[in-house]
Parts: C-alpha cells; structure tokens; sequence
C-alpha cells in the first residue's frame, strides 16, 4: 500500500552537456532585459561569459550584472534590489553555486516589490507572506551540491556570535528553468568539488531516512545515490573519465535538490545552520565533516528506541547501493555503510570543526539552535547530548 503524499512544484529541467548554450533562447522568451546574478570570477572569466554575451546582444537582450561573493547575506540582496528596482527587469538569470543560486533567486521573488529580504526570512523579523509577483528566474548551476536549482529556498546568513542562517522560501520562488550543463563543472577545484558532492550526498541520504520521505522520493534518492557512487571519484581524481563522473554528480545533485524540497533534510542540516552563521565554514565542509558522525548516532539512537523504523531499513539500503553489492543482513550494511563514510571523509581531506575555530565549549550554543526546520524531519528526535556526540566526533 502507497500512502498518501504530494510533490511540490518543480522547474522545467534541461540537462545535458552543452546546455548552456539553450540560456540566450530561454531568457529571451521572457523579454529583452535580463539581470545575470554570478560568482566572482569562475563563470565570469570562462569562455562561456563572452559567448552568452555576444547571444544575447545577437537576440537584442539588455543585460545587467552581479556578483555574489561567499555565502550571501540580506544585506547582500537588499542592495541589489535597490539598485534595480524599478529598472524593467523580464528575467533573472543565476549562474553558479548554490550561494549564487540562492540570491538569485531571492533577488528575482524582490526585484518587482521592492521590500527587503528580511520582512520574508523564517524565523527573523515579521515573516510578512510573500504575495509575489517574482521575474521569471533561470538557474544554472556551475558546481554540484546544493540542489539550488530545484528548490523554493533561498538561504541567506549573517555570520557572527548573533549570527543566523535563514530561508526565504515559496513556490513562487522556484525556477520557471533549471539548465544543469556538466561541462560548466570541468573548472572546479578539488576542495569545492569534495565538499559540494558531500553536500549532496548528505541530502540524498538525509531525505531518503526523512520522516516525510515517500515512495517517489525514495527512487529518486536512490538513483542519486548510484550517481554518487559511480560519479564522485572520477570527477574528484580527473582521470579519464571525469566527464562522466561529472554528469554523474551534475544529476545526483539534481536529485537531491528535488528530495530535500519534498521531504526535508535531518541532523547534518539541522547542525549546518548555526554552525554556517556563528563560524566561517562553507556549508558543504559542515555536511561532509558531519554526514558520518551524525549517521552513526542516528543508527544508534535507532537501535535503542525504535528499530523498526523505515530508516533502519535504510540505512542498510544505502550502503548497499554506495558499495555496489548487497549486503546479507541489515546491520552488515549499516557497518559499511558507516565505514565509507568514513573512509570518504578522509580520501577527500575534509576539515575538522576545529580548522574552524570551533572548540567544545561553543556546543551548547551549536546544539539549541540546532533545532530548526531541517533537525524536525530526522527520523527520530534527537537528544542535546546525542547532537553533542556528533559533533564531538568531528571537533
């Protein structure tokens, strides 16, 4: 019997390598003036920059540029709206990482409004609700992590002792496009890659044990998570055949924007958000450090209070599918599953909280802000000394 469950809207999705060059027509269906959201330098300084521009000069296309640098903040797309407001924008056009993607996104849902980013973030200030209208936004991720492309969120932080990490979220905010080309990963640095692929290996493995995990979810985790298997090497060593190993991470990735935009996330996530505002670490160094530990105390407090949960079962399933063989009991894959994790923490040199400036004394602040959104879909509530354990494990 399949339980009852709804899927939230999701962008048109165009996926290949060479996409990138569909963008031009697909900002142009919109209108003739398009704001391009980018990182700093990566896609800017690309051969790819110089070739849209001349498409969309050739399509008669405006275009207006920013730049996204780190994690953005509100302060960060309140000056961006108040630059442009007003300025006659058809489209926003996001090209980058999960960070650029996120104030694209933000930015398209305020440009028409006018009203800053605050009156809309959860947890901080009014919580207005978002009566739109957003511009049309198009999504092209550069790197493969985040699932930025298919998801309402847009995460914003202000990092320091009274720091937050927040959403503004609504349907309205979901790409009208998602254009995930693999070629656009080939720039990036092995640091970035080994963090943003456990990113979205985290949130493959994190909605699949979700509480609110469903049938469709389920499959679609799966697939990710053979993706990873089979793509995150090849991309991360560039051997012979990183091209595939990128497709293969390009689409894991995909897919875990779409499990996390259904089901929620858990503890990795949870414990991401106060540890992204209060320390200067990326978000996807906080998931690979983290996604091991944090297995293994979720495994635990399983065993103890609640083993016939869906989850158990999972976990299991998931070490089958990331080792690529099928384990003959439950706690066989449980253990290999906790050993990859391990050993792919280590292989790909993720950073101990303490590279961070973290230190023990920080954890009770860490632990009850931990508590948000993310932590509510764990498969089981955790304690504040189990969320200790975790990150005790990895300070």
């Amino acid at each position: 019997m399949i339980n009852p469950f709804s899927i939230a809207r999701l962008p048109r999705i165009e996926f290949g390598a060479g996409g990138i060059k569909k963008l031009p027509d697909l900002i142009a269906q919109y209108g003739n003036r398009v704001l391009l959201v980018t990182g700093q330098r990566s896609f800017p300084e690309s051969p790819h920059w110089r070739t849209l521009l001349a498409a969309l000069e050739k399509a008669d296309v405006d275009w207006a540029q920013v730049r996204i640098n780190d994690e953005p903040s509100p302060q960060n797309v309140d000056e961006t709206v108040r630059q442009f407001h007003g300025k006659a924008f058809t489209a926003v056009a996001g090209i980058g990482g999960g960070s650029v993607l996120d104030a694209a996104k933000a930015i398209a849902g305020l440009l028409p409004v006018g009203d800053s980013v605050m009156d809309y973030l959860e947890g901080v200030g009014p919580e207005k609700p978002y009566q739109g209208p957003a511009l049309p936004f198009i999504a092209v991720p550069t790197t493969a992590g985040t699932g930025s492309e298919a998801t309402k969120n847009a995460v914003l932080s202000v990092r320091g002792p009274n720091g937050f990490k927040k959403s503004f979220r609504d349907d309205q905010l979901v790409p009208q496009y998602a254009l995930l080309d693999p070629d656009l990963l080939a720039s990036c640095p092995p640091t970035q890659i080994a963090a943003n692929a456990m990113d979205a290996l985290t949130q493959l493995l994190e909605s699949y044990v979700s509480i609110k995990a469903n049938p469709f979810t389920d499959a679609l985790a799966e697939s990710g998570l053979r993706a990873v298997r089979d793509g995150l090497f090849a991309w991360y060593e560039n051997g012979g055949n990183a091209a595939e190993g990128r497709t293969q991470m390009a689409y894991a990735a995909l897919l875990s924007g779409i499990g996390l935009a259904q089901t929620g996330l858990g503890s990795v996530h949870g414990l991401a958000s106060p540890l992204g505002a209060f320390f200067p670490i990326p978000h996807g160094a906080v998931c690979g450090t983290l996604v091991g530990a944090a297995t293994r105390v979720n495994l635990a407090a399983l065993r103890e209070r609640d083993p016939d949960h869906p989850a158990w079962r999972k976990y299991a399933r998931a070490g089958d599918l990331l080792y690529g063989r099928h384990f003959p009991s439950l706690e066989e894959g449980h253990a290999a599953l906790l050993a990859l994790l391990d050993e792919w923490t280590e292989r790909l040199n993720l950073p101990r909280l303490n590279t961070y400036g973290i230190q023990e004394s920080d954890f009770p602040q860490i632990v009850v802000h931990s508590r948000g959104s993310s932590m509510k879909t764990n498969p089981l509530t955790l304690s504040d000394a189990e969320i200790t354990n975790v990150l005790r494990q990895r300070l």
